[in-house]
């Protein structure tokens, strides 16, 4: 169950930076304050210049601390699945006190036998995840402490990635004026955050389709298996849609934004709307279908190199399917074409808190959340074996008697709405047309 208390969230995507203060009471989370600020100094997920995502950093939490009142100092930051590797490890110690009651020591030293293997200079632990203790042969055990016995085993998995993404994540952070609480690898919180108890046990893909990548995440027996980055997410598609009609990328972005459709079965040959062409002095008539087709292309490239990946582990044969979420996945229509493109079940997540149902949304809230759900036993492994020490105070501290209300948003910001499924007497283009307002991450 998640603690009482106050948690913010960091997610530092291509084309924004969002930021989520979240309350608990009893477990139950409340979302307080947003903070959406545009991206700039990242480039594919990475960062590229320090600078300038420490000030989109700054202006999405002052936004966030307008919103909630209150004043942040600590954040869960996410980070991305580049290069990531996930490895089993395992280790077994003697109890070493007198009266063999296994304690907060133990486990810490046992966590620390588990990695006895050196790691390659250019990356990084970024955390480790105990799954079961063994105590005197007796399996399963989630928590030890407090039990007698002479010999203790512990079985996790370990997560690596390059020390150069996680140095600068961990520096902009701190130039932003605030305090790491928590290093969280973004498909893992996903993974454990979206999907239900069955998912996670039997099998499910989940995959991210970001504003400059797009990562696939594979969960098997309630572990995160596997990980891999496509360098192309939603921002292709609208450079796609810049070039082929010679129009700006700002104009793309929108055209994709109110027009765009991912299966051109979809749309009609016949709806038009304008579009301003570069070197013409008139705007060009473009109909639908054709715009369609150009976002279909990408896309269907995207998901094919996706099917190329899961097809060489046999993920596809999962039965829980895939879930496809982020900013690019709220396009119309492409759930219907990674359907056809992969062949089995899939379902697009959109988060259900007020005020977020908006798949853009979806990397930040499970950030917040899964920081939040990390138990006493986590943090001790983590703490033998990355050696840092966990921040005891709140997330957040108040600054004023503030009364807590729903963020609200303006008509600029990110907001989600369920498809109409019949709307007789308007053709498409009135039907998508300010569909989406800046929906893609």
């Amino acid at each position: 169950m998640a603690k009482t208390g106050m948690y913010v969230g960091l997610d530092i995507g291509t084309t924004s930076v969002k930021v989520v203060v979240a309350e608990y009471v009893e477990g139950q989370m409340n979302i307080i304050g947003v903070g959406n600020a545009k991206s700039e100094g990242i480039n594919r997920g990475i960062v590229v210049d320090i600078d300038k995502t420490v000030a989109a950093i700054q202006r999405a939490v002052r936004q966030a601390e307008e919103k909630a009142g209150i004043q942040i100092r600590n954040v869960s930051v996410g980070v991305p699945a580049n290069l990531l590797e996930v490895e089993n490890c395992q280790g077994m110690i003697a109890v070493s006190s007198q009266s063999k009651e296994i304690t907060n020591e133990d486990v810490r030293n046992v966590a620390s036998a588990a990695l006895v293997r050196s790691i390659p200079p250019e990356r990084q632990i970024i955390t480790v995840l105990p799954q079961e203790f063994t105590v005197d042969g007796f399996e399963g055990i989630k928590d030890p402490r407090g039990m007698i016995g002479v010999r203790l085993e512990m079985i996790g998995v370990v997560f690596t990635g390059p020390k150069t993404i996680i140095h600068n994540i961990r520096k902009c952070v701190e130039k932003a004026g605030l305090t790491l609480n928590e290093m969280v690898i973004t498909p893992l919180a996903l993974t454990e955050t979206i999907l239900s108890d069955g998912e996670k046990d039997f099998g499910t893909t989940v995959i991210d389709i970001g504003g400059g990548q797009t990562t696939v995440a594979v969960m098997h027996d309630k572990q995160l298996k596997f990980t891999h980055v496509n360098q192309e997410g939603g921002e292709f598609v609208t450079k796609d849609i810049s070039t082929v009609l010679n129009t700006s990328f700002n104009n793309a972005e929108a055209l994709k934004i109110n027009y765009g459709d991912a299966y051109p079965g979809r749309t009609s040959a016949s709806e038009e709307f304008p579009v301003d062409v570069i070197g013409k002095s008139e705007p060009v008539k473009i109909d639908e279908r054709y715009l369609s087709e150009v976002i279909e292309a990408r896309m269907e490239q995207i998901f094919t190199k996706a099917k190329d990946v899961l097809d060489d582990i046999e993920a596809l044969a999962l039965p829980g399917g895939i879930v496809l979420t982020g900013g690019a996945a709220s396009l119309p229509g492409v759930v219907d074409l990674a359907q056809e493109v992969f062949g089995v079940n899939v379902k697009l997540h959109v988060p259900n808190q007020m005020g977020l149902r908006n798949p853009v949304f979806t990397n930040v809230i499970s950030i917040v959340d899964y920081s939040a759900n990390l138990n006493e036993v986590y943090q001790m492994a983590k703490i033998a074996v990355t050696g840092e020490s966990p921040v005891v105070d709140q997330p957040v501290a108040i600054q004023q008697e503030t009364a807590y209300e729903q963020p609200q948003y303006e008509a600029t910001e990110d907001v989600y709405h369920e498809p109409e499924t019949e709307q007789s007497g308007e053709g498409l283009t009135n039907k998508m047309k300010n569909f989406f307002s800046n929906i893609f991450d």
